[in-house]
This record gives structure tokens, C-alpha cells and sequence, in this order.
């Protein structure tokens, strides 16, 4: 059964919700009883409005943190079926098996052929059993470079949609060759000689991520999160304890602001006020916009100097950062 209808209200957003109820039972209490409620309603909307600006506009990274893994936030798949056409979903990697929790096939976007990489995570129960809550093993990393080959051979562009919280940490994983499947990824996406655009839209999570993510442009939106490791992961390692997680989440500087203010990623992609799942046709036709943007730019330089671009972008990476800590 699925979950997506069943409000989702994150810890922050609870003074908001209230004044939204308030709203809505003024409203159903005016069609029972014929009540003119206009006066009182303008007054909880202009209220709402306050609450949405003063909560939005100053989120803390751990509140980021929370959006970007909130469950009716849209993935790799609402996006594919909200604008790319003539999609055509391939499977396998011709080594082991079908990995779901790494979504591939061909399509157009704009009219413009591409491949498209993903990471699906699923909407409700059964969805997210399917797709391993978006964790890949090593046969949906060699899907991915299959795809990243046919790509190269066709002189075909190359979309990632990034959504993970990393790659599957299972025995069986490791036992096929985990670390191998995540590096050589890595080393394809620094190979291609096609343009490569990757866009974070929910979590980008350690090496799962990079692995589709070395690209000529690195796209986040603006509440999504990209880093080395979780926050909880992180708490674990350098405090023993889950109760430090908020203090990670900062620590980690994993913020799309934080990013681009350090030189690690290009664009921020702004969302609706209150986060990409308020609006997703908004984010939807921005994200569109911004891709197909990118592309062109990146249309007309040639296959060895969109390789060497990538591999100098990336080497250059921490070179000149000062941070405090």
C-alpha cells in the first residue's frame, strides 16, 4: 500500500501545520454552517506565510538533512517521467544480475537523445524494498558503466540523477566486489568522452554517490545534501554516539550553500518554498531548465577537452579550501 498520501511533518514544521489546520477546519466550518470567515482566514494565511519565510529561510544543515530524505521528496523516477521523453528503461550488466536500485535506459531530453543513470529510492513500502531504498550493489555500478560505454560509443550525453544514502553495505555486496565496482565508476565517468551532467536531488552519499557524480557539471538542489558520509555514520565514528548527529550534519559542510561556497559543486537548483515535495512540477520545470541549459553549453566542446576539463575540475578539488573547524 502506499504511503504518499499520509502527511509527513518534520520536527520544525509543527507550528506551520497547526496554523494550516486552523485554516482548513475554519474552512469546513464555514460550508456546514455558512459562517463568513474571510476576515479571520486572510489573517492565518498572512501568519502562514510569516512561518514559511522565517522557517525556510534559515535552516539549519541538520533541517536540510531531514528535506532531502523526506519521503514524498520526488526521485529519479518522477523526474525521468515528468520530462524525459520516449524513455527506455535497460537492464543488467551482463556480469551477475539487474540491480533496480540503479535505474538506466535511454530517452530525449528536450528533443536531445541522452542516457540517463539514477538512483531510485522508492515512494512506499514495496516500491522501497524494490529498489533497496536506493543502495546499489556492484552489478548496478557495472550497469552504470555499461551505460557510460554505450554512451561513448553513440556520442550520446549522460544525465545522473545522484539520490543515495550510499551504496549497499551487505556482505554479498563486498563479496562481489563492492569497493572495485565503486572505484572503476569513478574511473569510467573520468574516461568518457561525451558531456556528463549529474545532479543531486535528495542525498548524495559517499562513494555510492560519486560514483555517478564525477561530472563535467555538478548540479545540487538547494536542499539536497552531498557528502562523504551520513551524519549518523559520522556521529558514530568521531563521538560514539547518535545524540551528536546534528553536530555532524554541521561539522560534515554538506549543504548544496556549503558546496558551492567551497568550489565542489557548479549550480544550486533553488526549490519551492518549503522544499521540492510542496511543488514538483516547480521543481520539475526548473530542473529541466537547468539541465537542458547546461547541455547546450557544453554541446559544442570537443570530446578531448570535455575529458580533460573533467579530469582537471576534479584534481584541482581542495586545493585551495580553508576551512575552520
Amino acid at each position: 500500500m502506499s504511503d504518499t498520501s499520509t502527511p509527513v511533518v518534520l520536527d520544525f514544521e509543527k507550528d506551520i501545520l497547526e496554523i494550516e489546520e486552523k485554516i482548513e477546519h475554519l474552512k469546513l466550518l464555514a460550508k456546514d454552517e455558512d459562517m463568513d470567515i474571510t476576515r479571520e482566514t486572510r489573517r492565518l494565511e498572512r501568519k502562514l506565510s510569516q512561518y514559511i519565510n522565517r522557517t525556510y529561510m534559515n535552516l539549519t544543515a541538520w533541517q536540510k538533512a531531514q528535506i532531502a530524505r523526506h519521503p514524498l521528496r520526488p526521485h529519479c523516477l518522477d523526474y525521468i517521467n515528468a520530462f524525459i521523453e520516449d524513455f527506455t528503461l535497460l537492464a543488467g550488466d551482463r556480469r551477475f544480475a539487474d540491480d533496480e536500485a540503479m535505474v538506466c535506459g535511454l530517452g530525449k531530453l528536450d528533443g536531445t537523445p541522452v542516457v540517463i543513470i539514477g538512483q531510485e529510492k522508492g515512494n512506499d513500502v514495496e516500491s522501497r524494498i524494490k529498489y533497496n531504498f536506493g543502495m546499489a550493489k556492484p552489478e548496478g555500478y557495472r550497469k552504470a558503466q555499461r551505460m557510460m560505454d554505450l554512451a561513448d560509443r553513440f556520442h550520446l550525453p549522460i544525465i545522473c540523477f545522484v539520490d543515495t544514502a550510499g551504496a549497499y553495505p551487505g556482505v554479498d555486496a563486498e563479496a562481489r566486489g563492492q569497493a572495485e565496482a565503486i572505484a572503476t565508476s569513478i574511473e569510467k565517468c573520468l574516461k568518457v568522452k561525451t558531456p556528463l551532467i549529474s545532479i543531486i536531488i535528495g542525498e548524495g552519499g559517499s562513494g555510492g554517490a560519486i560514483a555517478i557524480a564525477t561530472a563535467n557539471r555538478v548540479l545540487m538542489l538547494e536542499h539536497s545534501i552531498y557528502s562523504v558520509i551520513s551524519p549518523e555514520g559520522c556521529a558514530s565514528i568521531l563521538w560514539r554516539s547518535a545524540d551528536k548527529t546534528k553536530e555532524a550534519t554541521e561539522a560534515l559542510r554538506l549543504t548544496a550553500q556549503d558546496l558551492k561556497s567551497l568550489g565542489l559543486i557548479d549550480e544550486i537548483i533553488k526549490e519551492p518554498l518549503g522544499g521540492a515535495h510542496r511543488n514538483k512540477d516547480q521543481v520539475f520545470a526548473a530542473v529541466k531548465e537547468a539541465l537542458v541549459r547546461q547541455l547546450k553549453e557544453l554541446k559544442d566542446i570537443s570530446a578531448d577537452e570535455l575529458k580533460k576539463q573533467r579530469t582537471e575540475k576534479f584534481l584541482k578539488m581542495g586545493k585551495n579550501i580553508n576551512v575552520d573547524f
